[in-house]
């Protein structure tokens, strides 16, 4: 088996990513691994929003820098990796790395340029329409990334007992009921 000694995790800095995030961090500290947390910033955030009475200004003008929009994601990891310091001391290497642009193609950029092992996300488990037509991006970064991905889900929650029956009744078994108190 291949020993693991760089793990990439790439961040949306939501609560879906935080359990990649915690796995990553435990397969870092047992196997020994470097640990790179990647967020991709926004492009929605770098333009900056205006109302309606200043449509007469030039769009150009509206947009904020890019080093703006790198700072402020850049602070934005320092402050969803703050809880989780506890498990982040027992990784020997970690970086962080703050990018701009296509998000599918940043982490399989990035995973290349760091000769990463593993890529560790964290799928967002309701899908829309828009992922329907449009893949999402953990099948994306699958399809192109130079390493294994690993998809870490949320466990989906199970059907709560009702006292109904859990098999058919067509096939003659049937579930006892639990007594009821007198």
């Amino acid at each position: 088996m291949k020993q693991v000694k760089k793990i990439l995790v790439p961040t949306d800095l939501s609560e879906q990513s935080r359990r990649g995030l915690c796995y990553a961090c435990s397969l870092a500290a047992e196997a020994k691994a470097g640990l790179v947390v990647l967020h991709v910033a926004s492009e929605f955030k770098a333009w900056e929003l205006f109302s309606d009475d200043f449509g007469f200004l030039d769009p150009a003008s509206r947009t904020w820098p890019i080093d703006r929009v790198l700072g402020e994601a850049g602070l934005d990891l320092n402050r969803f990796l703050e809880p989780h310091l506890q498990l982040i001391k027992d990784v020997p290497t970690l970086t962080k790395r703050v990018v701009f642009g296509s998000i599918p193609d940043q982490i399989s950029s990035l995973a290349a340029a760091e000769r990463a092992d593993l890529i560790v996300m964290s799928p967002r488990r309701h899908r829309s329409m828009r992922n329907f037509l449009n893949r999402s991006i953990t099948e994306r970064v699958s399809r192109i990334s130079p390493c294994p991905v690993l998809s870490v889900n949320s466990p989906s929650p199970s059907p709560q007992w009702r006292g109904r029956r859990a098999i058919p009744a067509f096939l003659g078994w049937s579930v006892p009921r639990p007594a009821t108190p007198l």
